[in-house]
């Protein structure tokens, strides 16, 4: 039997450039983590062979013996990690399972209400036009105020006013905790659903670092491949709160993700899901959940001594969003000086951003990875080091005002920054750094 390097040398090639990448970068994308080597283990395994379609005891297809105790192994994995009585561990991804939510416990035009994307939401939560959510149901979007925070007053007077079905309470490039006791006194003023969308902050809530929604909610969706340190993939739970408004809401979710919206489950990834919520029911993941924490606030209060503006001043959880206005200059130019330095960030809004979505004023950074790798405040206080050089030495760059030069504007300055040589200085630091804290080979 041939393996992937005799099989195929191109694509072999290929995996083994982004594990090298991977090692000798600092990766500070918030939305992605390295999965330990018993989830990978577990997503590649035969179980990717099997066909599964329908729910554990209740198949379309023999030979499922195997990937019922697997899913629901899941299932009680998941039930006792966040405390609650009905979980679907299907899904494929966050967003369709979003759309399982919608799908399940409302009617095309019915009212919803997310935070907008501009502000720190979701595409998923009734990003206007151009997504599901926005096309088929009735969507008012709440915002951030000119700090950057969410202001509960007015989201009480939106609801108050536009009296929603659902309320989806869940960010992207927010910083700071959510009030889901807050949210549910708001919610219950009008009779809402209230979706908690904790897909960044899942594993911060696994390991005791951040508030869990659970009791003031009526759905959590959360993805696996965060802060939870899985592989990519989505749980939908329903609580004991959801059930008692409507005792159905389990059933209702179940079948809007199978056979409303999906056919069988990828069994793989289901197992891989297991691996990972046994390694976060740990006390060794709850000190790692803390210290991404820690970490963050490291790196933020580094960035603004060294002058840098934050949204929201600071952050209570894994990610920060620096605000660049005040250097001129915008986050695809600071994103892509990073790169070449070995530090892999997104450009990124920030709250009322004047600058189009593809040329944002903004750069999001995460500490989930550095903290798998084991840096802890010392590193942060070095990384955020780079970080500032970095954009003080791209500052002069401006976006031209013209929307014709902005495509030529960029490919020059990603030539221009492929040469800089302060910033391949810091690349060759970085990689130093990364040699001190390998993850892939022992994790």
């Amino acid at each position: 039997m041939n393996n992937l390097k005799k099989t195929d040398l191109q694509i072999y090639n290929l995996v083994k450039a982004e594990e090298e990448r991977q090692r000798n970068v600092l990766e500070m994308i918030p939305s992605e983590n390295y999965a330990s080597l018993a989830v990978r283990e577990a997503l590649g395994s035969v179980l990717m062979n099997k066909y599964s379609e329908g729910y554990a005891g209740r198949r379309y297809y023999q030979g499922n013996k195997v990937a019922d105790q697997v899913e629901e192994i899941a299932i009680a994995r998941t039930k006792k990690l966040f405390g609650v009585p009905h979980v679907n561990v299907q899904p494929y991804s966050g967003s369709p399972a979003n759309a399982a939510v919608y799908f399940a416990l409302l009617n095309p035009g019915d009212k919803i209400m997310g935070l907008k994307l501009s502000a720190g939401g979701h595409l998923t939560h009734g990003h206007p036009k151009v997504t599901f959510s926005g096309r088929f149901y009735n969507s008012v979007q709440y915002d951030v105020g000119a700090d950057g925070w969410i202001n509960m007053e007015e989201v009480a007077k939106l609801v108050t006013r536009e009296k929603p079905k659902l309320i989806v309470v869940g960010t992207t490039a927010y910083p700071r905790i959510l009030d889901w006791k807050k949210w549910r006194t708001i919610a219950d003023s009008v009779g809402a659903l209230v979706l908690a969308d904790v897909s960044h902050v899942a594993g911060l809530i696994a390991g005791g670092a951040y508030p869990t929604p659970v009791p003031y909610v009526d759905v959590v969706m959360l993805t696996t491949h965060k802060t939870l340190r899985g592989p990519r993939g989505a749980i939908i739970l329903v609580t004991e709160r959801g059930l008692k408004k409507d005792p159905d809401m389990g059933k209702k979710i179940d079948r809007a993700v199978f056979p409303g919206l999906q056919g069988g489950p990828h069994d793989n990834t289901t197992a891989a899901i297991a691996v990972c919520l046994k390694e976060a029911d740990t006390a060794g993941f709850k000190k790692y959940a803390r210290q991404i924490i820690t970490n963050a606030q490291t790196l933020g209060e580094t960035l603004q001594e060294a002058g840098l503006t934050l949204t929201t001043g600071g952050t209570d959880s894994h990610l920060l969003v620096v605000d660049l206005r005040p250097q001129e200059v915008i986050g695809n130019v600071v994103a892509e000086a990073l790169e070449v330095a070995h530090i892999v960030t997104n450009y990124n809004t920030v709250p009322h951003d004047t600058n189009p979505p593809m040329f944002p004023s903004g750069v999001r950074l995460g500490t989930p990875i550095l903290t798998t790798r084991g840096m802890k405040e010392k590193e942060m206080k070095q990384v955020g080091a780079w970080i500032a050089e970095v954009v003080k030495e791209v500052k002069h760059y401006l976006l031209p005002a013209d929307k014709a030069e902005r495509t030529r504007f960029m490919t020059k300055v990603k030539g221009e920054l492929a040469r800089n040589q302060k910033l391949i200085k810091i690349g060759k630091a970085v990689i130093v750094l990364c040699k001190k804290f390998p993850v892939l080979e022992i994790y």
